[in-house]
């Protein structure tokens, strides 16, 4: 005899949810989040809604009491050295965040990088949509959610991305007039910063201050200029899922909006905006050659109706330039009773695998950690 299905089932089954196609249907209109805001809809399409377990919760642990270090970089050529790198190798080895005060960048060019973003992102539609591409090879482009095909879920971000290569330098005449000149003098501004940094965090780890600027780890500078505009159903989804970042390091700028928030002892802790200051991270390939010294912690950017919210992170690593470099493990922080965790992996295979896996994907220091069945 046969089985039919009770109406309960038609129903189910008629109401199936063809996720690609309302994607394919979000990315056709190279518009961002931000067209679906300006279309005037007040409820999130189901792309953008998150499983509920991977959302932030009024249950979760209050961290109000704990915040990432604050490092003062005043004096950082003279007495105060020695001071500020241990508080660098402090943050490094515990939280894998902290904060930058008087970092030499002037407030004025931060807050002009900031606008410089929010007027590219509000600028008419059109001009917009001549930056809109999923190809990684183009230097500079517009984008909503890169694994948006592989993600489980969408987040309520559009980024404009900017690639500065020290072999193949990105010409000027090719970043959007709206916002050229305040890139280039940001960049500027965090390539002299990135040098002092890179200096520091070599001391921090034990070796010569031009260590890890010989190694090349610094070669790229990789800019993600993020808009998040205000959710109109903010705990449905999130600005950004849960992530580490495959480089070396990062330097955040964000506005004063707030939502970045770090896991730290299995909490999550708000990341408050300080007026002038900026957010270092610790990224996977620095974990990686550090020998699990320095961690790459897990962060996320929650979505929020207040907005729009606009931060840019600038993103150092050795992924785009021809090289036979690769990084493992640095031998003198490895020994016998501390041997290399990690294989040897080219940045670019590194990154590639990031973005295989996209954010939902397994954590990638774990594909390329030793004995881990993986490789």
């Amino acid at each position: 005899m046969a089985i039919t299905g009770s109406p309960e089932s038609t129903t189910e089954i008629r109401s199936i949810y063809d996720r690609s196609k309302e994607v394919k249907e979000f990315d056709d209109t190279k518009a961002g989040v931000k067209g679906l805001i300006d279309s005037g809809m007040d409820k999130i399409p189901k792309i953008f809604i998150h499983p509920s377990e991977n959302l932030p919760k009024a249950s979760d642990p209050n961290t109000t009491h704990l915040q990432i270090p604050i490092i003062d970089l005043e004096g950082v050529r003279g007495d105060q050295r020695i001071q500020i790198v241990n508080e660098i190798r402090r943050a490094s080895e515990t939280w894998g965040f902290f904060q930058m005060v008087n970092h030499s960048i002037p407030i004025s060019v931060l807050d002009e990088m900031i606008e410089a973003i929010r007027r590219f992102n509000e600028q008419p539609m059109e001009a917009k949509m001549e930056f809109y591409s999923r190809d990684r090879t183009r230097k500079v482009r517009f984008v909503s959610n890169f694994d948006l095909y592989q993600s489980r879920a969408a987040d309520w971000r559009d980024s404009f991305v900017c690639v500065f290569d020290a072999v193949d330098s990105l010409g000027s005449e090719s970043l959007p007039l709206v916002c050229r000149d305040a890139l280039l003098e940001y960049k500027k501004h965090t390539e002299m910063l990135g040098e002092t940094l890179f200096g520091l965090v070599s001391e921090a780890l034990g070796l010569s201050p031009t260590y890890l600027r010989d190694i090349e780890c610094m070669k790229t500078q990789f800019m993600n200029c993020h808009y998040y505009p205000s959710c109109p159903q903010s705990d449905l989804t999130m600005g950004t899922k849960k992530h580490t970042d495959p480089v070396f390091l990062t330097i955040l700028l964000q506005d004063h909006i707030g939502g970045l928030q770090v896991l730290h002892q299995q909490c999550w802790v708000d990341v408050a905006p300080m007026p002038g200051a900026l957010v270092v991270n610790v990224g996977d390939l620095l974990q990686l050659i550090s020998n699990d010294r320095f961690k790459s912690i897990e962060h996320r950017v929650r979505a929020n109706i207040v907005g729009p919210r606009i931060s840019v992170a600038c993103f150092f690593n050795n992924h785009l330039s021809p090289s036979n470099r690769t990084y493992g493990p640095i031998k003198e922080l490895t020994s016998d009773e501390n041997p290399p965790l990690y294989m040897e992996t080219f940045a670019a295979d590194y990154v590639s695998y990031f973005y295989s896996q996209g954010l939902d994907g397994d954590r990638p220091l774990d594909h390329f950690r030793k004995n881990s069945g993986v490789i």
